[in-house]
């Protein structure tokens, strides 16, 4: 198989329901382990040109990179949040604990007076430098997308699960003002990433679903979480950047409000909760599909499984453009190897338009 070629407008292309050279691939998360096992060496997270290097090899058009106050996939110890929280907790910053604080129960900010104490102009200071160090790896044709924009999950994570759902309708207006700050500190994240070179588009990742719906009632969501989502659509828009949804369970009784707001695609169409064919079938003119090779078969499955499955998402999704293919979340260090391999290298062989399984 030749090296893949990198080309942006390759995944433009197909999300605005176009058919380009070949399916892309699309990941908002590759574990670095995985990584390494494709280059043969170590990948850290410091490493931007052996990252670079793995998503250009591995057929990819885009490398992803985080910029906000939370990675993608979790609260890991890259999260600005974090060194945050533990200065609030004056916690030891050489601690074990990767979630350092109670975001099942009461949080950081459980009232009016936690709130005004937090550190909210620390928590502003985002960092860019992984975006411009990466500049001078970046190939003709690949561009960075920028993953951020996690308004709802961080909420209820500094205010705790259990207190913000009782927050909605106890004490609302606190509720809404640590929506106002993180929505503030993520959009102004999202305005400094157009001076920079080379971003070909924003990739919201803000999980708001369970498999049997919305983990609150989507009036919040609307009143809260989906203005600032408008503002960054806003923002994508004026400097022609792709602008992209991820989140996991059953978005149904929200999608048209997504779509609304502008978003071109969404990721993962979890499989353990939507039927890709039904999305398709009842949006699928009005905005992309990225994922749904279920990551529990990357994890437990074998290579002729998941090749099988791969080629059924390219037979039954791909033909008419306005998908891309990839994991149904991401792909974690717990996934087999060979496996990935087996998803990628299918996408690969079999991804060329006309597509003709």
């Amino acid at each position: 198989m030749n090296q893949p070629q990198p080309n942006f407008e390759r995944l433009r292309k197909a999300l605005h329901h176009e058919e380009p050279d070949r399916l892309p691939l699309a990941e908002a998360l590759v574990a670095y382990e995985i990584q390494s096992l494709f280059l043969g060496r170590k990948v850290t997270d410091g490493d931007l040109q052996s990252q670079v290097e793995f998503w250009i090899k591995a057929g990819y058009d885009f490398i992803p990179l985080t910029v906000g106050m939370m990675s993608p996939g979790e609260i890991t110890k890259e999260s600005s949040i974090f060194g945050v929280v533990q200065k609030v907790l004056k916690k030891d910053q050489e601690t074990e604990e990767v979630v350092p604080w109670d975001i099942e129960e009461n949080g950081v900010i459980s009232g009016p007076e936690e709130y005004e104490r937090f550190p909210w102009d620390e928590a502003a200071k985002l960092d860019f430098r992984k975006f411009h160090e990466a500049q001078s790896f970046l190939p003709e044709g690949m561009k960075i997308i920028a993953c951020s924009g996690k308004i709802f999950t961080l909420a209820w994570m500094l205010m705790g699960f259990q207190n913000f759902c009782l927050s909605l309708y106890l004490q609302e207006e606190l509720v809404g003002h640590v929506f106002q700050r993180i929505g503030e500190i993520q959009v102004e994240g999202a305005k400094r990433l157009t001076e920079i070179p080379n971003i070909g588009g924003l990739w919201v990742v803000d999980d708001l679903s369970y498999g049997s719906g919305p983990m609150i009632d989507p009036k919040f969501l609307r009143r809260y979480v989906f203005p600032w989502y408008e503002e960054l659509a806003s923002i994508c828009r004026k400097q022609g950047l792709l602008f992209l949804f991820h989140s996991d369970g059953n978005i149904w009784p929200i999608l048209d409000d997504l779509i609304s707001i502008g978003f071109e695609a969404f990721h993962p169409i979890d499989p353990t909760s939507m039927d890709i064919n039904e999305v398709k079938a009842r949006v699928g003119r009005r905005i992309g599909i990225m994922g749904n090779i279920h990551t529990d078969l990357l994890a437990s499955g074998t290579p002729e499984e998941v090749s099988q499955l791969t080629k059924k998402r390219i037979k039954e999704i791909a033909p008419g453009g306005g998908y891309a293919l990839g994991s149904g979340n991401s792909v974690p260090n717990w996934a087999r190897f060979e496996n990935y391999q087996a998803m990628r290298e299918t996408a690969l062989a079999f991804g060329h338009y006309p597509i003709r399984l």
